[in-house]
């Protein structure tokens, strides 16, 4: 369904069903050990816990990913050339993209979100502050194989993928997403990505385990959300969060710990929770460059050009279609 707002964004409306949702919570809390898909966590209040995480001074991912393309704005808008049609799957606030459009002009944006209200507020606040921007929102399921719902003849397409979200797959599938994201944009296409990297493991824990606790909370709001919309009745203070990294993987796990024996109910459907029993909500795989090239060439990009920090913690990538 398209819809026109009154700041003239055309929306593209394919919020994924209920009846997704529940269907993966159940599945996931019956097989073992029990895991839930971590693109649940995105409802409207998951979302803003996740830009208060973006906040914190733990969490180094953010402000350094944004330091870097500040720093190459220039460089960077060179390789994405001219009036592009910009596409941001897993759009979020929209925020990083703000250091791109003065630099690149884009011909149009199209942010991506699986959350609906959030993907519409974002999308008005930078309607109102980039009038000269045409903007195209699209609420999908941006993990699934995409055509986009607008592309201009002799327009060439870039997919702008920040944060490092591309380390929530587990390789293989990050292979077959960046497979998606090459069909998508297609021939001469390309894609901007950020890409965390290796480093000290407390470093890595630390930035998932912040101080003032909004991890924890944005973790355990998966919990409220099953509640409020499967019919569900967790006891979310009967859980605690837990963030670890296993350097054999090369990965920072998150988990909800049952903190007793209890039982949950789930649409009508049980599940009995040991002790120390866990959920497995997220992981987010950390690369050296030469590991992330290695993976995007599997997927059809030739690497053009990295940037990274002077301390080494981020990285940001052109890949060319």
């Amino acid at each position: 369904m398209t819809l026109h707002t009154a700041q003239g964004i055309r929306f593209y409306d394919h919020e994924p069903a209920t009846e997704d949702f529940l269907g993966a919570v159940l599945a996931g809390l019956r097989r073992r050990p029990r895991s839930i898909p971590p693109k649940f966590f995105y409802d409207a209040e998951g979302s803003r816990l996740f830009d208060r995480i973006c906040e914190t001074p733990e969490y180094y991912p953010t402000r350094t990913e944004m330091q870097i393309m500040r720093r190459h704005a220039a460089d960077i808008a060179r390789h994405l050339g001219d009036e592009c049609l910009l596409v941001e799957p897993g759009s979020g606030s929209s925020e990083k993209v703000r250091l791109l459009l003065e630099a690149l002009r884009p011909h149009a944006y199209l942010p991506m979100d699986i959350s609906r209200d959030h993907l519409l507020a974002a999308a008005k606040r930078l309607a109102d502050e980039y009038p000269w921007l045409e903007i195209h929102a699209a609420c999908v399921d941006f993990t699934h194989p995409l055509a986009l719902p607008y592309h201009p003849d002799g327009v060439r397409a870039v997919a702008f993928f920040p944060g490092s979200s591309i380390g929530n797959f587990e390789p293989g599938d990050a292979v077959r997403f960046l497979g998606n994201i090459r069909r998508m944009v297609g021939e001469g296409g390309g894609l901007l990505i950020g890409v965390d990297l290796k480093k000290d493991p407390v470093l890595l824990e630390s930035a998932y385990n912040d101080a003032a606790g909004v991890t924890a909370a944005f973790n355990l709001n998966l919990l409220h959300r099953i509640n409020r919309e499967l019919e569900a009745d967790f006891d979310a203070g009967a859980f605690r969060h837990e963030a670890r990294y296993d350097a054999d993987r090369g990965r920072v796990e998150m988990h909800l710990v049952s903190e007793c024996a209890q039982a949950v109910t789930v649409a009508g459907e049980r599940f009995d929770f040991a002790p120390g029993e866990s959920i497995h909500t997220e992981n987010s795989y950390k690369y050296r460059v030469e590991e992330f090239q290695a993976l995007a060439e599997q997927a059809g990009f030739r690497p053009e050009a990295v940037w990274t920090d002077a301390a080494g913690l981020f990285s940001v990538h052109y890949l060319a279609a």
